[in-house]
């Protein structure tokens, strides 16, 4: 009898597991469907740490992973759309915002989840409109969620009959440090601090645990949630380590003080409980909402001290490539279209001198081999990418203006030099791939074609720069030029194409590193088109004036 209720208990448990995270999924998926393209815009403008503290609960009650938000602004910050002292500030309100669910656990909405359900389903299926899809998703998401939820609780209320339950129980209140590697443990193994504290809110309304081993466990899963980040930060830039870093001192500084004051924390919960008549999974929520804010209160005026440290930990030099647009003021698009023209001249020259530096690192990818140039040129590639939807933007905002002819021609340019510059970060990305390609099957490419390859490569880059400076100064000479060296680069093209398969035929090359090496030269070339693209533009406004 007591292997079948065992058996219940597993099989009952581990399919509220299954349908609680695929809930969660759908929910999250559903929501960043309908919000989330605004997501990285809103956090990377939080200019200080309590902006970024309501930007990181906002969105964590959104899409309902803290995880998921902290692993997002670790990106961010990789990316150099943030700064530390800005991600801080969200990582801590991305720690409140995951206490938003227990609450919802507490009010027993898992009564209406079937017809969440029911509802999501039939939004999802019988709907063509995208936006009715996306809320059949969040529906059918939140009530899979708390469907599995309630599973779960039916799961573990056969515990109460398990004697070695209680002996657990007992010593997690006796040893405190023993329930806090248990909420550690088990969070990292569950990837969900939410779904960690559901947990506890059922074993502490079955009367499995008491209110001294339950608010240890609660610190632990504070400490289990930064695993996630710091996972994310493998390989990452020396900034996104920081940020995880922080996020790992930020909740095991906010573990060991409550462990101090342990006793007086356990009273003031008790105290709530008593006075607002809480029922057991209330209280659950008020602890782990309490233990984050007070944990956020106390460390705010220790964010300086706490970037200190963590530069000190993890010591280094990153780049820092400024992804934000720097002359773009969507003010003088109303104002004067003259300036505004000027302005994302401006940001379009920088998006260029970015290319070309996207271009060096990728060269001397393609020599040395040393992951840092790889991690600068990917980085390059995102400004440009960035600036690319930017510019684009403000350029077609500013396209309902009335223009003069000169502006109007002026603007076509702007125009089509952003696709030019963006096309030569993508194919400058490509390098580096077919780079991490050679790499990955070990293709061999002899020192020959190497300086073969590091030739073109400088005509290329030299091309490029002239290629700016002709927009920039509206230099016919230059812009002449670009076009001849284009000549120069299809050629070259021709002659190393044909070089490198004499190679293969004689056997000092391998026909995947004949690839590489093929692909590379045609990608220089293309960049060669867009380099002649630009001048055509710039000779094309001189022949009109």
């Amino acid at each position: 009898m007591l292997g079948v209720d065992f058996q219940n208990i597993v099989f009952e448990f581990i399919g509220g597991l299954g349908i609680f995270l695929l809930g969660t999924k759908f929910l999250g998926d559903g929501l960043q469907k309908s919000v989330g393209y605004k997501l990285r815009d809103i956090l990377e403008f939080t200019k200080n740490p309590y902006l970024g503290i309501l930007a990181g609960i906002i969105f964590t009650v959104l899409i309902q992973s803290s995880t998921g938000i902290t692993v997002i602004t670790v990106g961010l910050v990789s990316g150099g759309f943030m700064t530390l002292r800005q991600a801080i500030g969200v990582i801590m309100g991305a720690n409140i915002g995951t206490t938003v669910t227990a609450f919802i656990v507490g009010i027993h909405i898992s009564d209406y989840s079937l017809p969440m359900v029911f509802l999501g389903a039939v939004l999802l299926f019988f709907c063509q409109n995208k936006r009715l899809q996306n809320f059949g998703q969040i529906f059918f998401g939140a009530g899979a969620l708390f469907f599995g939820l309630q599973l779960m609780n039916d799961g573990v209320m056969p515990l109460s009959t398990v004697p070695w339950f209680h002996e657990l129980a007992v010593n997690m209140s006796v040893n405190p440090l023993l329930g806090v590697f248990f909420g550690t443990v088990f969070t990292i193994i569950l990837q969900s601090s939410g779904l960690t504290v559901e947990i506890l809110q059922d074993l502490f309304g079955h009367g499995l645990v008491d209110i001294h081993s339950a608010l240890p466990v609660l610190f632990g899963n504070n400490i289990g949630t930064t695993i996630t980040p710091v996972l994310a930060t493998i390989g990452a830039s020396i900034a996104a380590k920081r940020a995880a870093l922080t996020h790992v001192m930020l909740n095991v500084i906010g573990t060991v003080v409550f462990m101090i004051f342990l006793p007086l924390f356990t009273i003031f919960i008790q105290y709530l409980q008593a006075i607002f008549d809480l029922s057991p999974f209330m209280t659950i929520a008020f602890a782990h909402s309490s233990f984050n804010i007070l944990n956020t209160i106390i460390l705010i005026p220790l964010i300086g001290m706490l970037i200190w440290i963590v530069s000190k930990l993890i010591p280094g030099e990153d780049l820092m490539i400024e992804y934000k647009v720097k002359y773009l003021d969507s003010a003088f698009i109303g104002q004067s279209v003259s300036i505004a023209l000027g302005q994302a001249k401006e940001e379009i020259l920088r998006m260029g001198r970015f290319a070309v530096h996207g271009l060096k690192e990728s060269k001397d990818y393609q020599l040395t081999y040393s992951p840092k140039n790889s991690d600068t040129a990917l980085k390059l590639e995102g400004a440009i990418n960035n600036l690319d939807h930017k510019i684009t933007e403000y350029l077609v905002s500013l396209s309902k203006n009335a223009m003069s002819k000169t502006e109007s021609i002026e603007h076509s340019i702007l125009m089509n030099t952003v696709r030019d510059f963006e096309r030569i970060g993508d194919h400058f990305e490509n390098v580096i791939k077919l780079v991490d390609y050679q790499l990955r099957y070990k293709a061999k490419i002899t020192e020959s074609a190497k300086n073969d390859l590091e030739t073109m490569f400088e005509l290329t880059i030299a091309t490029v720069k002239d290629s700016i400076s002709a927009l920039d100064d509206k230099d016919i000479n230059l812009a002449t030029k670009v076009l001849k060296s284009e000549e120069e680069i299809d050629q070259m093209e021709r002659i190393l194409r044909k070089k490198h398969m004499l190679r293969i035929y004689e056997g000092e090359c391998t026909s995947s590193a004949g690839i590489v090496f093929v692909d590379i030269i045609s990608s220089l070339e293309r960049i060669g088109d867009h380099c002649v693209n630009i001048a055509e533009a710039v000779l094309g406004y001189r022949n009109q004036y």
